[in-house]
């Protein structure tokens, strides 16, 4: 098993946190997606991947109507995203991501986390490059060989594919979603989720009362209405 793998292992108990700012942030995926494509998910595949997500979180179906609704609403604000970095206690690097519609209020309220926290924002780029952005599937099992499966989607930029229990998982660089997306589509092969994430190149181990310092800042940020994703270079294995 390779990095994606521990990384998904890791952090599959920690991963949206309550349900319902589970909703809160698929219903701004939602927005987003159809700002940007329409609301017609058969044309718009982001539009697509996102109600996959929502029911795989088991969304209710009123929750996604009426953000649909709301994204066609010409009242209704756009969400910017945003990515924020910077460093917390013990030398941890951490990158954020936002949809956020002010801007100077996600700004001020993820320094202020940092500040509180023994930590500091950075600046553009100053840890991204330490996080490999990828994409991910989640699809169902039925009639698969995950040996042949990985063969197959080589070519089509996967990177890793693993048995999980709550299905098939592939990993992939972030830039071959779309031809994955695709792939799996026209071959009938069922996605049941999908999404991005950013794995560290590198992780650092921290001792318990370390940990415990660093875990207060990712609760801070994680609770936090305009935050969708927290990631960090703490080693999260157990020993």
């Amino acid at each position: 098993m390779g990095r994606a793998f521990e990384f998904r292992k890791a952090r599959k108990m920690k991963r949206w946190g309550q349900m319902a700012r589970t909703f809160s942030r698929i219903g701004k995926d939602i927005v987003i997606a159809i700002k940007a494509g329409g609301p017609d998910p058969e044309s718009n595949s982001s539009l697509r991947a996102v109600m996959q997500n929502a029911k795989a979180a088991n969304m209710p179906k009123e929750n996604v109507e009426r953000a649909i609704k709301k994204a066609t609403s010409k009242d209704v604000s756009d969400y910017k995203q945003v990515i924020l970095e910077g460093y917390g206690p013990h030398g941890i690097a951490v990158l954020v991501e936002t949809a956020t519609d002010n801007n100077n209020r996600t700004v001020a309220n993820i320094r202020s986390y940092f500040n509180k926290c023994e930590g500091s924002l950075g600046v553009s780029g100053s840890v991204i490059f330490m996080f490999d952005h990828t994409c991910n599937f989640r699809i169902a099992k039925t009639g698969i060989d995950i040996e042949e499966l990985e063969l197959e989607l080589i070519d089509f930029g996967a990177e890793e594919v693993f048995d999980d229990e709550d299905g098939v998982i592939v990993y992939a660089p972030f830039g071959s979603f779309g031809s994955l997306q695709k792939h799996f589509e026209e071959n009938n092969i069922e996605i049941l989720s999908s999404g991005f994430e950013r794995i560290p190149q590198l992780t650092k181990k921290l001792t318990p009362e370390q940990r415990a310092d660093m875990d207060k800042l990712l609760e801070k940020i994680e609770e936090d209405d305009d935050v969708q994703n927290v990631y960090h270079t703490m080693d999260e294995t157990e020993e």
